[in-house]
């Protein structure tokens, strides 16, 4: 299997800077993986999952509105590891922050996994 785990999260003010990070890990069973696209998603309680950005296995990124400009998706290959840049926060920002994975694997073929969330809190 193979797991991603976001960090990164935290309270900032507006107008602040966080920089999430997303690990991609798997287990032997799986033999060697990369990570083909990761996509970020952001959630409020009573929402509906919202995509924020994706980069895909050419490194072309896309955005949605809101993070347009401000946020900066980007991908470590070698480190197996996604990044979302976000700067200029506002309170409008504020949700839990999940990474979501095609992950191209040496024995399970190709399949997608969620991360756990990191919770963003952005005061005014």
């Amino acid at each position: 299997q193979v797991q991603l785990v976001e960090s990164g999260g935290g309270l900032v003010q507006a107008g602040g800077s966080l920089r999430l990070s997303c690990a991609a890990s798997g287990t032997a069973s799986v033999g060697i993986f990369t990570i083909d696209t990761m996509d970020w998603y952001r959630q409020t309680p009573g929402k509906q999952r919202e995509l924020v950005a994706q980069i895909t296995s050419d490194g072309v990124t896309n955005y949605a509105d809101p993070g347009k400009g401000r946020f900066t998706t980007s991908k470590d290959n070698a480190m197996n590891t996604g990044y979302l840049q976000m700067n200029a926060l506002k309170p409008g920002d504020t949700a839990v922050y999940y990474c979501h994975a095609l992950i191209r694997s040496q024995y399970h073929g190709d399949f997608e996994v969620w991360g756990r969330g990191t919770q963003v809190t952005v005061s005014s």
